[in-house]
């Protein structure tokens, strides 16, 4: 490895992330600079977090695998977005991966940052066997309530699919008026990577409608907030009071409006 000089190696094997060949290596273990020790410290590092990550693929798949060993090759995750917000619609995304499927960093969409949601989303719609995401907007939401907006727009959404699911995971609820065999887990979009992966393009698809309504409607933050309940958004309620976009059935709004408060909703049950 004499030829190599160690700015050529840290490039080659630590930026460039570059498999470090079994000979090569070899001659690097035996070699007592400083620099070369970093380097390898770096290689190990970055071999124990890919175990480390394989490791935890493994057990988010563990709800499809045994689906697929089964015989079930087109299972669909589906989950929902925006239930908690004030204003803009509630999305759903239904994702089928194909089996064996493996997307390096999948998880809870809430646990990832904007940019690693956005690029995970083009990575699932690529090797997706089939995706979609639908909305309720909030016309409808008022008419029906959150509760059941969410569940509508996951129907929508596995009905879009362009290949009929032989079973669905579903984060935490059951979608009694779709006749496909079903399992609800909960918190199912940290536990199932089809979960994870609807949820990350429920969350994607939902944060562009909410940057187009900050357009639309100036002033609230819209494109910061994406309409959820934090300070910001409650000043410019207060300032502005409701736009078209606000949901109407939701307390702040109507207190915004100075509308008096719903009676409570019948339950999920009722």
């Amino acid at each position: 490895m004499s030829h190599y000089s160690l700015d050529v190696l840290r490039q080659r094997y630590v930026v460039e992330k570059r498999p470090l060949e079994a000979s090569v290596e070899q001659i690097l273990r035996a070699d007592t600079r400083a620099g070369v020790r970093a380097i390898l410290a770096s290689i190990d590092k970055r071999r124990f977090e890919n175990r480390s990550e394989g490791q935890r693929l493994r057990k988010m798949l563990r709800f499809e695998t045994s689906l697929w060993e089964s015989g079930h090759h087109a299972v669909a995750g589906v989950d929902e977005a925006g239930m908690s917000p004030l204003a803009g619609p509630v999305s759903a995304g239904a994702v089928i991966l194909k089996p064996g499927t493996r997307i390096v960093g999948i998880d809870d969409s809430k646990k990832l940052d904007a940019a690693a949601r956005e690029e995970l989303a083009k990575e699932i719609k690529e090797k997706a066997e089939s995706w979609f995401v639908a909305f309720v907007e909030v016309e409808e939401i008022d008419a029906i309530n959150i509760y059941w907006a969410g569940i509508q727009a996951m129907q929508r959404a596995v009905r879009g699919l362009g290949l009929t699911p032989q079973h669905l995971l579903v984060d935490a609820k059951r979608l009694k008026d779709i006749d496909i065999p079903q399992q609800a887990i909960i918190k199912g979009d940290a536990k199932s990577a089809s979960i994870a992966a609807a949820s990350i393009l429920a969350k994607v698809e939902r944060d562009t409608v909410m940057r187009a309504l900050d357009v639309r409607h100036p002033g609230y933050g819209f494109a910061d907030h994406k309409g959820y309940p934090v300070p910001a958004h409650y000043d410019a309620l207060a300032r502005l009071g409701a736009c078209a976009a606000h949901r109407r059935s939701f307390g702040p709004v109507r207190k915004a409006l100075g509308l008096p408060p719903l009676p409570p909703w019948p339950s999920a049950s009722e």
